[in-house]
């Protein structure tokens, strides 16, 4: 029996074990086919995510190209915003994407938006696909624009001085030499090393204000032929859609703007005012003026009509205008003649130029070929946004006897070939004519948006770059 009992019990072990080696054979080979497969599953997803990566950089790269292609062309041809197709023809521009040997291994397709009426700036949209895989397209936007020359709070052809009464936000620029005791937050700029200054000499920019360090000279001086070759520019755009006056063969225009709209005067006489000089007397005429007057304010005016502002926004006039009033889009208003010849056409402020609101789509202009000036009979308080820029003259006030006013705030930019100023500065440093205090801030919104017609470089920027869904 015991005999027995032992055999039993040693094939029973032997069964045991082979029944283990069976399942771990079983159980070892669906363990390794699973494991087997998971790899396979799992470099085949990799394979397919390379791929996918691969064609969504490669079509960011063509899409990329898109731009590239477009930024040269117009380098090329500055104003085609239709690939060379033509106005008639419609966005998308369709191209292929060539590999070294010349084969099309993808494509780009362009949108284009012009730039809006008297702006620069156009806008790129630029699609790139791979042929093989055109789902994973990506789409770059970028905008390029021309700088204005409005891009200065201050632009001058001559020499400047700033009193300590004075506040400017932007940047000033002279071909001269600057006399600088006002303050400032950006550059101020001469092209000058050294300049006479009262039969003194001094560097191309010194006085009491600051900070110095914003103080450059000398710097390149700026090219007042290129300022000044627009003017024949805006006449045309007034023949064509804008509003066109001749002379009044009176003594000018006066523009008073509501908005969108406004009211034409036709001025008959002008008043006058004393300048520098004294009061005499003689026993025959009794008291008299001694000295300048400057006759800049209007006397006797007739209504003529009111007009809409031109969706061009270009007013030219062939005479001396007066402007005031608050506008609503974006204007300039140019006075001149052709030839251009003196006595220049000026163009008086009349009273407060406003927007109807600051950096929006609310632009001015003043284009004068002579001065751009602020009369005698203006607010004491007294605020002017625009662009002026005198191409042959000066911006400036007149020096007028006993009189000056509180404030005179800018925004916008002052382009002068022959500089100006609203005040006049005694010995100790007093105001004895004029605004008292000024404050100049320049309009950002003017450098890719300047008003119509006036001056841009010759060269596109880029401004905005993103990658959009």
């Amino acid at each position: 029996m015991w005999k027995g009992k032992n055999f039993c019990k040693k094939n029973n072990t032997k069964n045991t074990r082979g029944n283990i080696v069976i399942f771990l054979l079983v159980f070892g080979t669906i363990a390794s086919v699973i494991i087997i497969s998971g790899i396979a599953s799992y470099a085949l997803f990799e394979h397919k995510a390379s791929n996918k990566k691969y064609s969504r950089d490669l079509s960011f790269q063509i899409a990329e190209a898109g731009i590239n292609y477009y930024k040269w062309h117009l380098a090329h041809n500055p104003n085609d915003y239709y690939d060379g197709n033509g106005a008639t023809s419609s966005s998308p521009y369709l191209h292929d994407y060539t590999d070294k040997d010349g084969n099309s291994i993808g494509k780009f397709s362009l949108d284009i938006d012009p730039p809006v009426e008297g702006g620069t700036v156009v806008t790129v949209r630029s699609t790139g696909w791979t042929n093989w895989d055109p789902v994973r397209a990506r789409t770059i936007q970028v905008r390029f624009g021309f700088p204005a020359l409005t891009d200065y709070i201050f632009l001058s052809n001559a020499n400047m001085w700033f009193s300590f009464t004075t506040e400017v936000h932007g940047v000033i620029h002279s071909n001269g030499g600057i006399r600088f005791d006002g303050e400032t937050d950006s550059w101020v700029r001469s092209a000058k090393d050294t300049y006479k200054y009262e039969n003194q000499t001094h560097n191309g920019i010194w006085g009491g204000g600051g900070p110095k360090s914003f103080w450059e000279y000398p710097v390149p001086a700026i090219d007042f032929d290129s300022v000044s070759a627009d003017m024949a520019n805006i006449r045309d755009l007034a023949d064509s859609g804008g509003i066109h006056l001749n002379s009044s063969n009176e003594e000018g225009w006066h523009m008073v703007f509501n908005g969108t709209t406004f009211d034409l005067y036709e001025v008959n006489s002008r008043d006058c005012y004393p300048g520098e000089g004294k009061w005499r007397y003689n026993k025959w005429d009794g008291w008299y003026w001694d000295g300048d007057q400057y006759c800049f304010d209007i006397g006797d005016e007739t209504f003529i009509q009111t007009y809409d502002i031109p969706t061009n926004g270009a007013l030219f006039v062939e005479d001396d205008v007066w402007v005031e009033g608050t506008i609503d889009g974006r204007v300039t208003i140019a006075s001149g003649r052709f030839p251009v010849q003196e006595p220049y056409q000026n163009i008086i402020i009349n009273g407060n130029i406003l927007y109807t609101e600051k950096s929006s789509d609310d632009v001015v202009g003043l284009l004068a070929q002579g001065d751009i000036v602020v009369p005698y009979e203006t607010p004491d308080n007294m605020e002017v946004n625009a662009a002026l820029l005198s191409q042959y003259g000066k911006n400036y006030r007149p020096y007028y006897y006993d009189d000056t006013k509180n404030q005179l705030s800018m925004f916008g930019a002052q382009i002068a070939y022959e500089g100006g100023g609203w005040k006049y500065v005694n010995g100790w440093g007093n105001v004895i004519s004029g605004y008292i205090n000024t404050l100049h801030s320049y309009d950002g919104n003017l450098k890719f948006y300047p008003p119509p017609g006036f001056p841009v470089s010759g060269s596109y920027e880029l401004l905005s770059w993103e990658e959009i869904e």
